[in-house]
Order: structure tokens, then sequence, then C-alpha cells
């Protein structure tokens, strides 16, 4: 067994708590890093897809308190460390938050500074296709340029990813991943996790948009082959397929015997409803469901490829409708 120490950030979210699950499948402990007033029932609900024992498993994780936005925390808890999967980010597809720039930007930026401060062996950063460029197929080396067009996640992510390559310019030995929309059980209504949940209530209207989708366990198991391997200062794109945002919410309405969403919305419908919504969320004082950006990003028609890590490790996703299926079964039974 590896006897490197390994410490996860973003433990209690979609792709930590996973990565978790995982790796205490190959060794008896698991450093992690959660805030002190962090909830663990969503690691928990995760722990519970592939166990009817969970804490068992939450048992053997140890936990380090500490907060990415604070630099000193950062440095303590990954003293001793050998390896770091840093996943923690906030994902937010509409206007964004100062909060999601902190933590995705200002908060990255800390754990390289502390990575290198301590001589981490290895780094896996989780970055996102929206820190990838715009073309006809996107893959690894389609240029990213801040347009208009580009929304405050894509940004964030974009400029955390930055700070990854100059760690690896001062001597990081690190790997970047850039999944898709990632799928799969997190124990939130958060994310894609959102869909599901909404499409179970029942879902009429889909949006003229697609992307690139990937089940988490493909992530995360890429991330600890990739981690494994002496692949350095290299970014890899994870996406099992190119799917439309109506065939996402077919499926989804499928495994949860919901009907079909069977009303399009075009772009110009949603971007002046989420102004509307804006408008009032400014009077009123609340969150709008739908802003002008979520809109934009709903909309977008994007295809990636993932030539890149099939070539390097041999890999095969797993089937994106597969995935669905098994996340309804879980969320009904």
């Amino acid at each position: 067994m590896n006897s490197n120490n390994i410490i996860v950030t973003g433990a209690t979210g979609l792709v930590g708590g996973h990565l978790l699950w995982h790796l205490l499948q190959e060794r008896d402990t698991v450093w992690a890093i959660k805030r002190a007033t962090s909830n663990l029932s969503p690691l928990r609900t995760i722990f519970s897809y592939y166990t009817g024992s969970p804490d068992e498993y939450l048992n053997r994780i140890q936990w380090r308190i500490a907060d990415v936005l604070d630099k000193r925390s950062v440095a303590e808890a990954l003293s001793g460390a050998d390896v770091v999967y840093h996943c923690a980010a906030v994902v937010n597809l509409g206007n964004g938050s100062e909060t999601m720039i902190d933590t995705n930007v200002s908060g990255t930026k800390n754990m390289v500074e502390a990575a290198l401060e301590k001589g981490i062996r290895r780094f896996c950063f989780v970055s996102s296709i929206a820190a990838c460029g715009t073309a006809a197929l996107i893959d690894e080396k389609t240029r990213w340029e801040d347009t208009g067009k580009k929304s405050a996640y894509s940004r964030s992510k974009y400029y955390s990813e930055a700070d990854v390559w100059k760690g690896i310019k001062a001597g990081l030995n690190a790997v970047i991943v850039n999944p898709g929309v990632i799928l799969g059980v997190s124990g939130t209504d958060s994310g894609s996790s959102q869909l599901f949940a909404q499409v179970r209530k029942g879902l009429a209207f889909y949006t003229r948009g697609g992307s690139g989708y990937v089940d988490v366990q493909d992530v995360v198991r890429s991330m600890i082959w990739l981690t494994d391997s002496e692949i350095s200062g290299e970014r890899f794109i994870l996406v099992s397929e190119n799917c439309s945002n109506k065939d996402i919410l077919s499926w989804m309405a499928d495994g949860f015997g919901k009907k079909r969403p069977f009303i399009g919305v075009s772009r110009g419908v949603l971007y002046t409803l989420g102004f509307v919504l804006e408008m009032l969320a400014k009077v009123f004082r609340f969150t709008p469901l739908i802003d002008r950006g979520m809109a934009i990003s709903a909309t977008n028609r994007e295809y990636y490829s993932s030539q890149k890590i099939k070539a390097a490790l041999g890999y095969s996703f797993r089937p994106v409708q597969d995935c669905i299926t098994d996340v309804c079964k879980f969320m009904t039974k």
C-alpha cells in the first residue's frame, strides 16, 4: 500500500466526496480539510451511494480544520502531506459572487503557495472545461480569451488555473483536470444535482444548448491515475459525451418516471427573463433563480475532445445515460 500522506480539499463536495471514497478503497486513512462549520451530511450521502455502512468509512478520514482563504491554516493543514488533491471550489453559472471569486482564485493561490512552501510531492488541481477556450471542437490547446460572453465562473476557473501554472513554473509537480458538467450523487441540491432535483419535481422546459458531460466516478478515477503517474505539467479534458441539454433532462425524466421536457426555450426568452428577475431581486432583495449570466451559459452549445486522456491512459468513459439512471435510482430508493 502506498505510504504517502494524501490530503483532499473540498472533501464535502461532489468531486471531493467521491474522491475520498475511491482513495479509501486503496488505503486505511486519508486526510481531508474542512472548515469548523462544515456539514458532513452530504459526504455521508455520497458514501451511502456505495455502501450500506458509510460511517465505517467516514471514521477513517483524518480531518484537518482549515479554510482555503486562510493562508496560515492551509499551510498548517498541509504539514506532513505528500500529495494534495485540490477540489475545493464554488460553482455558479450565473453572474457569480465575491465568495466564488475568492474561493476559486484566492483559495487556489493559497493552496499552490502552501504546496511549494511545504515541498508537496504531487499536486492535482480540479479545474473545469469553463477554463478552456472556444472552438468548433475544444481541446486542451484551445486558447481562452476573456470576452464578454465568458461567465464569472469561467473567469474564476481560468485565473485559478493560471495560479497553478505559475506554481508549475516554480517547481510544483502538478497535473490539472478540466471536467465537463459533472454528474453524480452529491447529497445537495447545488450544481448538476439541482437539475436532478428539478426534473424529479417535473420539468416541462429545456434550454436549446448543450455541453460536455461526465460521470463523477470517471473524474476521480482519472485524477487518481494521473496523480499516480509520471505525467506532470499537463492538463486533461474529462468529458464522456457531448450532449444536448434536452437529452440530459430527458434521461433524468426517464429515470424518475416523469414526462420528458417538451418546450424549448431560446436564449432571447431566457435572457429577458433573467434580466427581469435580476431587477426584481435588487428591489426585493432575493437571489434570482435565473440571471443573464445563467441564461447565456444554459443556451451555449459547445463540443469537447477527451482524446488526450484516452491516449495517455487508455481511458474509457462511462456512458452518461448509465450514470443518470443510477443516480435517479439512488434518489428514489
